[in-house]
């Protein structure tokens, strides 16, 4: 099979590069997706990949889906630089309904949790996000993710409510600023019941 890629540039941080996916990639994608307890928490709704087989269609199918995208959007692996493993994946996408606002997402193998991997990815994805001239990022978390809750305000996202309006089910939505990577601004607002 051929290796297949799309056009997202990739991005490096100090420990990890975040590049575009190849289809090559099948394995270690299903390492991060092939896992419950990482693919109960997305939005939309998505089952654990069940084999190497529908992990590759799965690729294909966000290659198609990349190829569509205008930047900054777009899917990417994340790749730890000390030895080149794939760790995860990263996402800016488009937000239903009207797809005006950009969500920023990650996903992690559980053996990588823990590591402030989620941390460097999302500022890394955000500074890319400011430097195309987006004024705002959006975060989606179900209720109950606590980890992916404190991910996004170590990052300066601030809390701006719940709602249904994206994918149909309640999720807290969370807003990242240019001005929110600022080390000197304000701590991020919590939700209702948060730590």
């Amino acid at each position: 099979m051929s290796t297949s890629t799309w056009t997202t540039d990739a991005l490096t941080t100090e420990r990890l590069t975040l590049r575009p996916w190849q289809v090559d990639d099948a394995q270690a994608a299903l390492d991060v997706y092939g896992h419950a307890e990482v693919t109960r928490w997305l939005s939309p709704d998505m089952d654990r990949v069940p084999d190497l087989a529908a992990m590759r269609l799965l690729l294909q199918q966000w290659s198609a889906e990349g190829a569509r995208f205008p930047a900054p959007a777009g899917r990417w692996a994340v790749q730890r630089n000390s030895d080149d493993r794939v760790v995860g994946g990263a996402v800016l996408l488009p937000l239903p309904p009207g797809n005006e606002d950009l969500e920023i997402g990650w996903q992690l193998r559980p053996d990588a949790w823990g590591n402030g991997y989620a941390t460097e990815t999302t500022y890394a994805l955000a500074r890319w996000a400011f430097s195309q001239n987006v004024h705002e990022i959006f975060a989606v978390v179900r209720p109950g993710n606590v980890r992916a809750a404190a991910t996004v305000r170590k990052n300066g996202m601030h809390w701006v409510g719940e709602t249904t309006k994206y994918f149909g089910v309640e999720l807290q939505v969370f807003r990242l600023r240019t001005a929110d990577l600022d080390p000197a601004a304000p701590t991020a607002l919590r939700p209702p019941g948060g730590d």
